[in-house]
């Protein structure tokens, strides 16, 4: 990177103070029907693990290798001592991804399970997204897969009893091409079960179908099950007459090898053309709570795939799940979310809902309407800040992030890893850990929304290799592999932290100390107002990868202070306008600012005419976290 550059990503200041009192939350309640995003009273952390690879110990990471060479976890190997040590690291929650039963390349034919055809499955241990059988769970993570169930169970408890929730995925998008629910309630009939398949279209077919014509697999040179290996059940042919919709819309017989051709579309009752063959929300339900909503429904006509799926979500539900994340959730209308949602929530008022939402001017409907109570900040925050620590931008567009969606902020979880993204540790993002870390303050601290973390990257797991269908820069989904920064932290099952370097114990720590800060600050519940635009006209030496804010609450008022350059050295006279020490009830005086990170710096905050000053100097990469002393 040239010297320019790297001045772009220099520096990054935050300012934070804000609390919600119990009159202000139920406020926002009725005013934002989603009632759980506001009785959140401190701030979550959601730790995502992908349950398959979490308590793999194996580190041989053959490319294309069976689970028996490369290995696979377990639920068992969630024991006390893990989740324990997930908690300190500062977690409210777990996503357990991939727990549902999904399609794979692997003989459980003794246990009641029919193979899957390699042709129509992605990988060798398959994707978390094409879910087979809804009412089990993927009989790869069970020490005894006939008592695969049972031990997921257990795992729900374990995680209760160590002080954490949990939630599971539902994609009700798409299902497995192969959906066999084998272990259906009673009374519950199988997707497609009932449908008329002489049509493209009918209000209650659970799919869409291309009448006459048989599914022909992909025709093209990347499309190779297995790699190309001699399997018995490859044959570049599935059974599948009439052809369904694919699960990304794709309309054709055969689709292309970039479709998801491993699933099939759900019909929602959105016909062909795009218009919809369901009730509708009347004007001003966007301001009505789940309870209004779960009532506009329960004499509704609906069609046939909402009510399987708010069974299904309510199954898991009464087994003490504590929430969901929905992938694609955009890819299915907001009218069924408030149907599904509405349901949960009148079973468990506090469920926790995070839907994959990548369009900004849906947010407000899923969030309002489809009664989510979190979507993912992806292509605002998220994308930013990526552009920035590569020099592609200015971290000044975050404020203008907060102001666009400041009544929404709250709902927008913030992360900067998850199984679908490039590690943040990787050689296409950040390049090494450490660079990540003043992104990981701002996206901690920006906003009073959770934040998300993925496992092994509180210890800089970069992903450096192909493991067979995933390619490097992300921890792959569809390959039974290790995680080599988080297996060293496992430590044979200890989890420990034994077998870290010493640069990756020194990360873990700053996560284990800026995640512990904030779950427990009330000013990062709080207000925000940006201090950028008078510090980047004013400041001098305010190099072009500066950036500042200001929170606060009433019991507490912060200054984050980040440099994002790892080349350059910052000092600068910060300026807190009069503006926001009005609102912190600050005058004329000298004030101490402690560092809540790792409580060795000392700075004053000097106020003269009502304008603040705050000298600090910034190693490359590091982060403050000022407190004022009251």
């Amino acid at each position: 990177m040239n010297k320019k550059n790297s001045l772009i990503v220099s520096f990054v200041v935050l300012v934070l103070n804000f609390s919600y009192s119990q009159k202000t939350n139920t406020k926002m309640n009725t005013l934002n029907t989603t009632e759980s995003a506001f009785t959140q009273p401190k701030k979550a952390v959601i730790y995502q693990v992908f349950t398959r690879l979490f308590g793999n110990t194996k580190t041989l990471n053959k490319p294309w290798g069976t689970k028996e060479e490369n290995g696979v976890g377990k639920f068992n190997d969630f024991n006390d001592k893990a989740l324990q040590e997930i908690k300190k690291l500062g977690v409210t929650h777990i996503w357990y991804t991939g727990v549902p039963h999904h399609a794979l390349v692997g003989d459980y034919t003794k246990y009641g399970i029919s193979n899957d055809d390699p042709d129509v499955v992605k990988g060798r241990a398959g994707s978390p997204y094409a879910v087979k059988d809804y009412y089990s769970v993927n009989p790869d993570l069970a020490v005894n897969p006939a008592k695969r169930m049972e031990e997921f169970e257990a795992l729900i408890s374990r995680t209760h009893k160590n002080g954490l929730k949990l939630i599971i995925d539902i994609v009700p998008n798409h299902i497995a091409r192969k959906y066999e629910g084998k272990n259906n309630p009673k009374g519950v009939q199988d997707f497609g079960a009932t449908d008329d398949v002489t049509v493209e279209y009918k209000r209650n077919n659970n799919f869409y179908y291309i009448p006459n014509t048989p599914f022909k697999v992909p025709n093209s040179p990347d499309y190779k099950p297995l790699n190309g290996e001699s399997n018995k059940m490859i044959d570049g042919k599935f059974s599948e007459n009439p052809a369904k919709w694919t699960g990304n819309g794709s309309r054709k017989a055969q689709p292309d090898s970039n479709d998801w051709y491993e699933t099939v579309k759900i019909n929602y009752g959105i016909r062909p053309d795009g218009s919809k063959d369901f009730p509708e929300l009347p004007a001003g339900y966007d301001q009505k709570t789940y309870i209004d909503h779960y009532n506009f429904w329960k004499d509704k006509d609906v069609p046939n795939s909402w009510k399987k799926f708010r069974d299904i979500a309510l199954f898991w539900t009464s087994k003490g799940v504590d929430g969901f994340r929905y992938d694609m959730a955009e890819m299915v209308p907001y009218e069924f979310w408030s149907y599904m949602n509405s349901a949960i929530k009148m079973k468990n008022p506090i469920a926790f809902l995070l839907a994959e939402v990548y369009n900004p001017n849906e947010y407000r409907n899923y969030i309002r309407l489809g009664k989510m109570d979190y979507l993912y900040d992806k292509v605002e925050t998220y994308d930013l800040l990526k552009d920035v620590i590569k020099g592609k931008s200015l971290p000044d567009g975050l404020t203008d992030i907060q102001n666009r969606m400041h009544d929404i902020e709250h709902h927008m979880v913030h992360f900067l890893d998850n199984h679908d993204e490039q590690r943040l540790a990787s050689e296409a993002f950040a390049g090494n850990p450490e660079k990540g870390n003043p992104l990981m303050v701002v996206s901690t601290t920006l906003s009073s929304s959770p934040t998300m973390v993925y496992f092994g990257q509180e210890v800089g797991e970069a992903a450096t290799f192909d493991s067979g269908f995933g390619t490097k820069t992300r921890t792959s989904i569809f390959d039974y592999v290790g995680v080599p920064s988080h297996q060293r932290w496992m430590n044979n099952g200890k989890f420990d932290g034994g077998q870290l370097t010493e640069n990756e114990q020194k990360l873990r720590d700053f996560y284990k100390r800026l995640l512990n800060f904030s779950i427990n600050s009330s000013a990062l519940m709080g207000k925000f107002e940006s201090i950028q635009t008078i510090n980047r006209n004013h400041t001098p030496n305010y190099s072009p990868g500066l950036y500042a804010f200001t929170r606060w609450s009433e019991t507490e008022h912060l200054l984050i202070i980040s440099n994002f350059s790892w080349i350059t050295t910052s000092t600068i006279n910060l300026v807190v306008p009069e503006s926001v020490l009005q609102k912190w009830d600050i005058t004329d005086g000298a004030y101490r600012m402690e560092d809540q990170l790792y409580h060795k710096t000392i700075s004053t905050l000097t106020v003269k005419n009502g304008v603040g000053t705050l000298n600090v100097t910034l190693q490359p990469s590091e982060s403050f976290i000022f407190k004022l002393q009251e």
